[in-house]
């Protein structure tokens, strides 16, 4: 059986915890912060956030090894 291909972009954006949880950083963070309301400031402090359960099987198989 050939190797399975990581999916880069999914590989770049989503970190594998030891126990197998999928976390992702959430979006429109990275820069304009100052023109964001506080309170979406302060939710930006969060960085890391679980996946969304409808979504774990897809994303499962574009990191087929955990990487």
């Amino acid at each position: 059986m050939p190797k399975l291909k990581t999916h880069k972009g999914a590989k770049a954006r989503i970190h594998v915890t030891g126990t197998g949880k999928l976390l992702r950083r959430k979006r429109m963070s990275s820069h304009n912060r100052l023109k964001k309301p506080k309170k979406v400031r302060r939710q930006f402090g969060d960085s890391k956030v679980s996946v969304a359960k409808s979504d774990i099987q897809r994303i499962k198989r574009l990191i087929p090894y955990g990487v």
